[in-house]
């Protein structure tokens, strides 16, 4: 399986899983990534952290730590 982290820009790819447990994965969930949803990796920073991305309509900036933890395809 793919992780957010290796997608690459402009790629639009579909949340399979959030790998985490507890609070991480609480946190990733209340930021709208959840299973089934699409996202499109909009751009990644020079030294490849934080990673922006389209989600739900909105941009969202993400850790590279926080983006290994969710599967897409």
């Amino acid at each position: 399986m793919q992780t957010l982290r290796e997608s690459k820009v402009g790629t639009k790819v579909r949340v399979v899983k959030v790998g985490s447990t507890g609070s991480m994965k609480r946190r990733i969930m209340e930021m709208g990534i959840t299973k089934g949803t699409e996202l499109v990796v909009r751009k990644v920073a020079p030294l490849g952290d934080p990673i922006e991305i389209t989600v739900r309509g909105y941009e969202l900036s993400i850790r590279k730590a926080d983006a290994e933890l969710i599967e897409v395809e």
